[in-house]
């Protein structure tokens, strides 16, 4: 049996430990351990871990310990959301409490003054979005010239949503090559081909194969006919145990018109997205953190960067295209040794897709099949699971509340309409 390595004998400062104590962290996590005494070392690293095992420690500690104070930015993160980006500046500014260290946050949807400001004073931490980090660079008040460490975290997400040019833009307004730093989940073609490009003689850490879960995760679908989605959600909500709900939508529409659904059936719900302003996608974060509502409705904008603890659920509302989209989702649950449930509903019209998550995903999720919500023809009788493996719901029929979609709706529920969230 491998002994267990302590924080301090990773080679961190004293500062550091501090911080790591008065967190309560005892022992770092696999991806803490292998990470941080080779970017200490300053080498490059390109770190694969599935979500809520502890990245942003792995690459902002050793980080903050490279700094020196006063000597403007040095430390620049790129993140592919705002939410991710604001959950990293607060990481950071934990980690370096009782520092001099300035933590800056640079993304859209709010006043450019402090941010320029940020920028002008020379606060030595960065964490950006690519949009309006290029947006300020082309104004001329983002100077990156004294960047030493170059902090991608969510790779994949980032050039899913298109932002491969604006990275690029931004390393060439570098000057001079930092040290770099590659974190995600998941590590696709196109994130192996942006880090060898991108990286001199990288160490490749990876503590979990891309797409597995965490091991207190269960994962459930949910046979249902696309009109009694509401009507099932609203049914399982009524279950006591379902006391922190995170739900994911296909499309920004279907988000709002699900809010709309579930209040009318008596359930707090709050909704974030794209179209949402910054001020009301934060509002809405804090009230479910805080537990004000129990449920938050969210498109994908949200796979990434909510670092909730107490997430007793994850429902995937819609079935994602993407199984990193679903390892991503399904993470924001059974977080730091945690337990959690993962739901997917799954429509006839979903059978393929679903299919292709679970070979893509190399296990097969239990199929529940609820009478009064389960579409004839069955996933069983489709080409599923054998008739053994079925498992009837256990709980009472009925649902809160009519909570019923009309045909137009359900035609805007399904359609695709949400796209990246251009930071």
């Amino acid at each position: 049996m491998t002994e267990a390595i302590a924080f301090s004998g990773l080679g961190l400062s004293a500062q550091r430990l501090a911080a790591v104590e008065t967190l309560g962290w005892t022992e770092p996590t696999p991806i803490q351990a292998q990470a941080i005494p080779s970017l200490l070392a300053g080498r490059d690293l390109v770190g694969i871990a599935r979500t809520g095992t502890g990245k942003t420690g792995a690459f902002m500690l050793p980080a903050l310990d490279a700094i020196e104070p006063g000597g403007g930015l040095q430390v620049l993160v790129l993140c592919p959301t705002r939410e991710l980006a604001r959950q990293v500046a607060d990481d950071t500014k934990a980690f370096a409490i009782g520092s001099d260290v300035r933590c800056a946050i640079v993304h859209g949807g709010v006043a450019y003054g402090p941010q320029t400001d940020a920028l002008a004073r020379g606060d030595e931490v960065i964490v950006a979005t690519p949009g309006r980090l290029i947006d300020l660079q082309k104004r001329g008040t983002a100077k990156l010239k004294g960047v030493r460490t170059l902090i991608l975290d969510e790779a994949d997400r980032m050039l899913d949503m298109g932002f491969r040019p604006q990275i690029e833009d931004v390393v060439r307004g570098l000057g001079r090559r930092p040290q770099t730093l590659m974190f995600s989940a998941t590590m696709p073609n196109a994130v192996h081909d942006l880090a060898l490009r991108m990286t001199r003689d990288p160490v490749w850490t990876e503590v979990t194969p891309s797409g597995t879960k965490a091991q207190g995760i269960t994962e459930i679908a949910y046979s249902v006919r696309p009109e009694k989605k509401p009507d099932l959600l609203a049914h399982l909500l009524e279950q006591p145990e379902w006391q922190q709900v995170l739900v994911f939508t296909r499309t920004k529409v279907g988000a709002d018109m699900l809010q709309t659904r579930l209040r009318t059936a008596g359930v707090s719900c709050d909704v974030i997205h794209s179209n949402r302003q910054m001020h009301e996608r934060t509002r809405a974060v804090e009230r479910f953190t805080k537990g004000a509502v129990r449920v938050l409705v969210a498109t994908d904008i949200a796979q990434r960067g909510l670092d909730i603890e107490g997430i007793s659920h994850v429902v995937n509302y819609d079935v994602p295209m993407d199984p990193d989209d679903y390892v991503h989702r399904i993470g924001r649950t059974g977080r730091a040794g945690a337990t959690g449930e993962a739901i997917t509903f799954v429509a006839a019209a979903d059978l393929g897709a679903f299919r292709a998550l679970e070979y893509e995903l190399g296990r097969k999720l239990e199929r529940i099949h609820h009478p009064d919500f389960d579409f004839a023809g069955s996933a069983v009788r489709e080409g599923g699971d054998p008739p053994s493996r079925k498992r009837r719901h256990k709980g009472g029929s009925g649902s809160k509340a009519g909570v019923t979609l009309a045909p137009e709706e359900l035609a805007a529920l399904l359609s695709h309409d949400e796209p990246g969230d251009a930071a």
